[in-house]
This record gives C-alpha cells, sequence and structure tokens, in this order.
C-alpha cells in the first residue's frame, strides 16, 4: 500500500491549486517543497495581476484555463478573506497604428468567452483615467491585481483541511515506478524515501530536472528550456491610474504595463530579457527603456520617477525569436507512464488559471 494517493512536486501557486483539487477529490495528498517556505520561485516574483483572458489563441488551454480559473478564483479569494481588488483594465492603443492590435485582441476576447468588456474612444478612457494617452481602447471590467502570498497560505490552508500536507525543505531527487505508483525520493536534512500512487511535477523552473530523474520517462518529451526575465521598476509618488494599463503585447510578453499594487504603490513592468542563467538583479539602465515604454501611454511621466524594483524569471519552453507555445500537461497518454502528470511552461497567465489547472490535473489523474 502507498503512503499517499498523490504526492505534487512544488508549493507554488500551482503545485497548491493541483494538490488542493486532489485532496478534495478525497486522494491523500503531500505536497514536496524544496525551499523553507511556499511559492519562493515563480509565484513570488510575478506582478498578482488577474487576467480576464483575452490574449491566447482559440482552443488553447492558455485560453481555456485562464477563462475558467478567473471565474474560479475570485470567489475563493473572498471565501478566504484573501485581499484583491477588481480594478480593471484598459487595452489601449496609444495611436493608430496600434489599433488593428487593439481590435484583434477584442476579437479573440469574444471567441474565449470573456465577458464585462466594452470598446471605448480614447475620449472616453481620458475621461476615466485623465492621466491617460489613448486614441482608443478596451475596457476589461473582470480583470484585477490580488495578494498571491495570501491566495497560497489560503491554498495550503485547505489542503492540510482535507487531511494533506505541505512538507518544506524537502527537494525531490527523482523517482522510480512500482507496482502501486513510484517511490520518491527525498532530500533534506533528514533524506527519505516515500511511495505514491500519483505523482505531479509542478516545479516551475524546475520542472525539466525533475522530469528527467524519473526512472521510464521519455526524455525526449522534456522541452528545451528557455529563461526570460522580466524587470519591474517602481514609481516613487502617488499613482497616476486606478486601472491596469495595458499597451499590445510585444513578442514573447504583454509588454511593460502599469499595475497599482494593492499597497498603493505604482509599477511599471514586467520587460523581456532573455538570459541564460537565474539573475533577479534589476539593471537599472534599463529605466531608460521603461521612460520610453510607459510615457506612450503616461506622456507626463516626471524624469527621475522610476527606480529598480524587482525581477522574476519566466519558465518558457520556446526561444527567443519562436511562436510562443501553450501550457504543457504532459499526461499517461502522452508518455505513457500511469499516474504521473508532469507541467512545463507555466508561465502567465499561470497564477489566473491555477485553480482550473488543478482540476484538470485531477480530473486527468483520475481518468
Amino acid at each position: 500500500m502507498s503512503d499517499f494517493d498523490a504526492i505534487v512536486v512544488g508549493a507554488g501557486a500551482v503545485g497548491l491549486a493541483c494538490a488542493y483539487a486532489l485532496a478534495k477529490a478525497g486522494q491523500s495528498v503531500a505536497v514536496l517543497e524544496r525551499e523553507a517556505r511556499i511559492g519562493a520561485g515563480v509565484s513570488s516574483r510575478n506582478s498578482e495581476v488577474i487576467h480576464a483572458g483575452f490574449y491566447y489563441p482559440t482552443g488553447s488551454l492558455k485560453a481555456r484555463f485562464c477563462v475558467e480559473g478567473r471565474r474560479a478564483l475570485y470567489p475563493f479569494l473572498e471565501a478566504h478573506n484573501v485581499a484583491f481588488e477588481k480594478c480593471g483594465k484598459l487595452f489601449v492603443a496609444t495611436d493608430a497604428s496600434e489599433i488593428p492590435a487593439i481590435e484583434k485582441y477584442a476579437k479573440q476576447a469574444e471567441t474565449n468567452g470573456v465577458e464585462n468588456m466594452r470598446w471605448i474612444r480614447g475620449g472616453e478612457a481620458i475621461a476615466l483615467e485623465p492621466e491617460l494617452h489613448a486614441v482608443a481602447a478596451v475596457e476589461f471590467l473582470e480583470s484585477g491585481v490580488m495578494d498571491a502570498h495570501g491566495y497560497m497560505d489560503a491554498l495550503e490552508g485547505e489542503i492540510e483541511a482535507h487531511g494533506g500536507s505541505v512538507v518544506l525543505s524537502s527537494p525531490f531527487l527523482g523517482a522510480t515506478p512500482h507496482r502501486e505508483g513510484y517511490e520518491l525520493r527525498v532530500g533534506g536534512s533528514e533524506p527519505t524515501t516515500v511511495t505514491a500512487r500519483r505523482l505531479v511535477i509542478s516545479a516551475g523552473l524546475g520542472a525539466q530536472a525533475c522530469a528527467a530523474t524519473i526512472e521510464g520517462y521519455p526524455q525526449e518529451r522534456i522541452p528545451k528550456q528557455s529563461l526570460a526575465k522580466g524587470n519591474y521598476f517602481a514609481l516613487s509618488g502617488k499613482a497616476p491610474f486606478k486601472r491596469l494599463i495595458y499597451p499590445p503585447p510585444v513578442p514573447g510578453a504583454l509588454g511593460t504595463h502599469y499595475r497599482r499594487d494593492l499597497g498603493g504603490v505604482a509599477r511599471f513592468g514586467p520587460d523581456i530579457e532573455w538570459v541564460s542563467e537565474e539573475n533577479y538583479a534589476v539593471d537599472a539602465t534599463r529605466a531608460e527603456s521603461f521612460y520610453a515604454a510607459v510615457r506612450k501611454f503616461w506622456p507626463r511621466l516626471p524624469d527621475g520617477a522610476l527606480s529598480a524594483d524587482y525581477a522574476g524569471i519566466r519558465p518558457k519552453i520556446h526561444a527567443e525569436g519562436t511562436p510562443q507555445p501553450d501550457f504543457m500537461l504532459d499526461g499517461p497518454a502522452d508518455h505513457g507512464l500511469e499516474g504521473l502528470m508532469c507541467l512545463f511552461g507555466i508561465e502567465s497567465p499561470g497564477l489566473t488559471s491555477s485553480l482550473a489547472i488543478g482540476e484538470e490535473v485531477s480530473k486527468r489523474l483520475a481518468g
């Protein structure tokens, strides 16, 4: 008999959401986390934005999970007293050349089933946000910001309430299939082995390395990882907008956008910087490109008002200059190993999508 019905590797937002879904389904669950706290990886270094779901191609997992996840997320946050603000988003064209991109994504929003959106003229957008420069915009009322760490704390609480556990400082070292599932090797101060009928790899930047240690997993199925750093700059002084302000996307990212966090601080970013190793220092000289990008929609940004803030790294499964792929949920039907699900390339909108991803993982493993 196995020690657990399911073990999830990675205590970020998506890993915790997977464990929550499995625990709700009656599984005995443990989450292994190599760091000394939950959400210490990719989940600690994002913009905490709740996305509406209009960027993503028709029929993609990103499109489906973003809309489903967002619809589930607000009630979860409210029920667990996690701070959020449904502030809305203005997706703006700052000159006539950007209007076709705005039109394209507005049509995609309709295809993806995004609700509570409307086209507005530039003058109406400026009436909503007097500091804004825009010639046209789409308003998405379902977008917002949230306390990501409070959300992950709530997920951990739900896992424990359903009889599961989150085990910190316990790196996953590898797994071997056996007659009732998998035998896992776990490191840390007291290395051990445990068994589980099902195994979920949701390790963010470590997903590829974890998958490579699973005996029998087809190595050719492990996608090459590329690292795309996103830098953020903070504004000194009063936040100029209440709503999220987003320009059209750039290749590989959503573009340098604006948000006011729950503490009232205005931040801009992320940009995209392709890197060869994990490095979270923000190069202050990148401010020059931020001033240029931000002044397209906020011309009155004062000189010297931006300071280097923080950075995150996206776990991309495509290289610079290549098309951006969908989330990769590699399950038994793909790799041939029963009870195993490996998640790769879970970048934006992973936070918004997390509850929907968790439900999908639970359903596929149950099937």
